[in-house]
């Protein structure tokens, strides 16, 4: 589809209202809302969750099911109704004149074909491309989203592919037909820092490339201020606010976006501050609140936990016989402590060894060495019996709260299953101990008796807090327990680890990928790359005079709130992780660390 020059916006939305029929009702969830896209402009559109920005994405795509869902207004593509096409007449506009990119690559790739031919697929259908000469655009294209070595893994699978390179396929794929018009729908939500910032880096220079439109869906605004022209603020389906985006970050008009804003993590804020610090939340008037500052940790004479050159290795076994070909070198002699009432944070990329510590210290995996200690006692010498008894003072938060909670079993039991499981409380006393649980995480105790689909993602994540606190534990293990949540839920969850840490002096382990949020939240910062520890040292040394090359890139790619940033072109790198396995036998260089000021150390270059 060719658009002439002067045809004015790529893309019109007019009074678009979509609405799904419950309980033979009509609800809306978008509401009359209307805004335009530019040629070669990037629109952002922002919001909570829940507020209708991928409804609206669908709708545009004609995505939704006439059956339950009822679209209403106008969507214009040039000078095409989008809504008065016929199916079959959508089918060719899709992926040739408007593409999506979803916000989970690896449940849009289908895992059981090649990267290559699902490229080559696109160009069959709407480029009648011979099966050579779609194959050779393919390798093309994954050369353009920067894939190393395109040739070879045109071959390949995408379990074969690290998260951020099956984005890049993504791309390669929503590029194939040249689009005018391409909407990213949360593209980098569950990417690291350093991936994110490598993605919104290439769809810049594509979209400079190719003078295509694009509609950016997110909930975070430090993205929108490095990849967006506009910004359309949404809430509960309705348009709160518009603006340009250096307009709309300098001067917000509307409560609701300023309290977004606030909720940002910014890198350098606790600058001056002894203690970790609040998030400012969104109240019920969508302003944010102001909460005081927490009481720095305490030092005990003793650690509550001592991890001493900690290695976990995972085997690689293959063939017949199952022979020993190599190990997964996960965590490589990470040494560390923690004191009673401290957060000390794990930072580093997917893949750099964070989970498997945590997941080690409690033994859900076996290390293959090292020593660690917990109140003194040894837990890799402990039997199945005290190993239970230690799982009672130390519990673990996980990533997914909905992958972690049993589906068929309401939240009060699976709150109450371990009190009754330890004997710490008889039924009826346990579902007392449950309705306080409930309450001392913000939620009611009358949803004990709901299942956990019924609950949003940040309910869901305070119901597995209010799990992990039911046996009074002493530690708790986060596992980037906030990173896939909203900014404003992100923030709630946050303050309520840390009223619960000043409440109950209850210490933790922050396991996190973004450095801007671990920042406002930890006494420690303890910096992992490739299963070892490069720095580690008060949160205010490491922010402020980060010492090892690694602490400052990753630094150098947290977003902020700088409209400039659109601008800046940092330049694509093509590399994939450094493999973390190694043959049998092998055995990694010694590391020293030097300390650069008092508690702060480094490991030295090699």
């Amino acid at each position: 589809m060719t658009l002439p020059a002067d045809a004015g916006p790529v893309c019109g939305v007019r009074e678009l209202t979509v609405s799904f029929r419950s309980g033979g009702v009509w609800r809306p969830v978008v509401d009359n809302l209307s805004f335009d896209v530019a040629a070669r402009e990037t629109m952002a559109l922002v919001g909570e969750s829940g507020s209708g920005k991928s409804v609206t994405a669908l709708a545009i795509m004609r995505l939704l099911t006439a059956r339950n869902c009822r679209v209403e207004g106008e969507i214009r593509l040039g000078s095409e109704s989008l809504l008065a096409l016929s199916e079959e007449r959508m089918r060719t506009i899709r992926g040739a004149a408007i593409a999506m990119i979803f916000q989970e690559p690896m449940t849009s790739l289908n895992p059981v074909m090649t990267i290559g031919r699902q490229i080559a697929e696109a160009l069959y259908f709407h480029r009648n491309l011979d099966r050579a000469a779609a194959a050779a655009e393919a390798v093309r294209l994954l050369e353009r989203v920067q894939v190393p070595a395109a040739r070879q893994r045109f071959h390949q699978y995408p379990h074969s592919f690290s998260g951020g390179m099956r984005q890049r396929v993504m791309i390669a794929i929503a590029l194939a037909c040249k689009p005018k018009l391409l909407i990213a729908d949360e593209p980098t939500t569950a990417l690291d820092v350093t991936v994110q910032a490598q993605i919104l880096e290439l769809i810049k220079l594509l979209q400079d490339e190719e003078g295509m439109s694009v509609i950016f869906i997110t909930h975070d605004m430090s993205v929108v201020a490095e990849i967006a022209d506009s910004v359309v603020v949404m809430r509960r389906g309705r348009l709160i606010e518009q603006n340009r985006v250096a307009n709309l970050l300098q001067n917000p008009q509307q409560r609701y976006t300023q309290a977004l804003l606030a909720a940002v993590p910014r890198l350098g804020s606790m600058k001056g501050e002894v203690a970790p610090k609040p998030f400012p939340e969104l109240d019920d008037e969508s302003k944010p609140s102001v909460q005081a500052s927490r009481a720095p940790a305490a030092s005990p004479s003793r650690p509550l936990l001592e991890v001493r050159n900690l290695v976990t290795r995972f085997p690689l076994r293959a063939g017949l016989f199952g022979r020993l070909q190599g190990h997964v070198h996960a965590v490589e002699g990470i040494t560390f402590s923690l004191g009673a009432g401290e957060t000390l944070a794990l930072v580093g990329e997917s893949g750099c060894g964070k989970s498997t510590t945590g997941r080690s210290i409690l033994r859900l995996v076996e290390p293959s060495g090292g020593e660690i200690r917990f109140e003194g006692a040894d837990i890799r010498a402990l039997d199945r019996r005290g190993l239970r008894d230690m799982r009672r003072r130390i519990q673990m938060v996980f990533q997914d709260p909905f992958a972690s909670l049993n589906p068929r079993i309401r939240v009060g039991d699976a709150i109450s299953e371990p009190i009754v499981v330890h004997g710490l409380a008889p039924a009826g006393e346990a579902r007392e101990r449950v309705a306080e649980l409930l309450r001392k995480v913000g939620l009611s105790p009358e949803m004990a008796q709901r299942l956990p689909h019924e609950f949003s993602g940040g309910q869901r994540q305070r119901i597995a807090i209010a799990r992990a606190l039911a046996l009074g534990p002493k530690l708790i293990v986060a596992d980037e327990a906030v990173s896939a949540l909203d900014v404003s839920i992100r923030a709630r969850i946050v303050n309520l680890m840390m009223r619960l840490q000043e409440e109950l002096g209850v210490s933790y382990l922050f396991i996190s990928h973004d450095i801007a949020v671990v920042e406002r939240v930890s006494h420690r910062i303890a910096v992992m790359f490739q299963g070892e520890i490069v720095e580690i040292g008060p949160r205010a040394a490491v922010i402020e005079n980060p010492s090892h090359v690694y602490t400052r890139k990753l630094m150098a790619a947290a977003p902020a709130l700088d409209a400039s940033r659109r601008q800046i072109r940092r330049g694509l790198s093509n590399e994939e992780p450094i493999s973390p396995i190694k043959p049998v036998g092998y055995q990694p260089p010694r590391r020293q660390m030097r300390e650069v000021s008092p508690g702060h150390f480094v490991q030295e270059v090699a």
